[in-house]
């Protein structure tokens, strides 16, 4: 069963191929997803009255915009 939440644009089928290509395209599982979790975590602080931005988790976003940037390897290259 696929959930669509139509604020998001993005079901959770979707979402999980973006996760598997994120990790995929990374050497290391560990740093994509502690990346993923430290984006999540920064856009959660940077603006936490974010009225427009509410609907979706941080988690989300994070995961969405990081697969998005897959042609970038600074983003998921190793440090």
């Amino acid at each position: 069963m696929t959930l669509r939440n139509p604020h998001l644009g993005i079901d959770n089928d979707e979402l999980m191929r973006r996760v598997e290509a994120l990790i995929n395209a990374s050497k290391n599982r560990y740093r994509i997803t502690v990346q993923v979790a430290n984006r999540a975590k920064r856009r959660r602080y940077d603006d936490p009255n974010d009225v427009e931005e509410g609907w979706m988790k941080p988690i989300r976003r994070a995961i969405i915009e990081m697969s998005d940037e897959l042609t970038e390897p600074e983003i998921i290259g190793d440090e």
